[in-house]
């Protein structure tokens, strides 16, 4: 069991080697960063914004930071914890300048193991999901999307977004909350019950 916290320390150990050797100029070691890390930010910007274009612009911005800010980064937090807080705040800054927020109509692939009425089923609810989420305020829509979606403990995420551990459990009860109402509606719009 003493195996677990050996492995964490060594890769903190190894990211903050790979950050040394990043704001010393090293592009090798940004490669890797970002490798490690890519598709998380983008996935966590995609379900934020909506828009995979945007996505992809933002996880940009985020290492673009990453390089240039190497130097003065503290390994007080996991560097995923970091790149996920300045992704959020790029994300809101995008949402700012929006008037409306509104998901791209790509569906889901189909499951090849499913039928098509099945797979017609998931892929409206997944987009009755994806709806909801990007209904909730962004701070709600951020803490679940980071622990759900992201796999974040409750203290990175908390970490993320600059809050408390506890507010962050509101944020994600009240978020849940409203998901399960929104989706109560529409499973009972789709049954035609009151």
């Amino acid at each position: 069991m003493e195996l677990e916290p050996l492995k964490d320390q060594q890769a903190r150990d190894a990211e903050l080697t790979l950050m040394r050797r990043v704001a010393a100029g090293d592009p090798q070691a940004c490669a890797e960063l970002v490798d490690q890390h890519l598709r998380r930010v983008t996935r966590f910007a995609y379900r934020m914004l909506g828009s995979l274009a945007e996505a992809e612009d933002l996880s940009q911005e985020v290492f673009l930071r990453l390089w240039r800010h190497a130097g003065r980064w503290e390994p007080r937090a996991r560097l995923a914890t970091w790149l996920h807080r300045v992704a959020y705040n790029l994300c809101l800054d995008v949402l700012r300048r929006r008037r409306n927020v509104a998901l791209d109509d790509v569906p889901e692939p189909a499951d090849p193991g499913i039928g098509p009425a099945d797979a017609l089923l998931q892929e409206q609810i997944a987009r009755a999901v994806e709806a909801a989420l990007a209904r909730l305020p962004e701070r709600q829509r951020a803490a679940l999307v980071l622990v759900h979606y992201e796999g974040l403990s409750g203290v990175e995420a908390a970490e993320a977004l600059a809050c408390s551990e506890e507010a962050l459990e509101s944020l994600l009860a009240r978020g849940r909350r409203t998901l399960r109402q929104r989706l109560a509606n529409l499973r009972n719009e789709r049954s035609g019950m009151p």
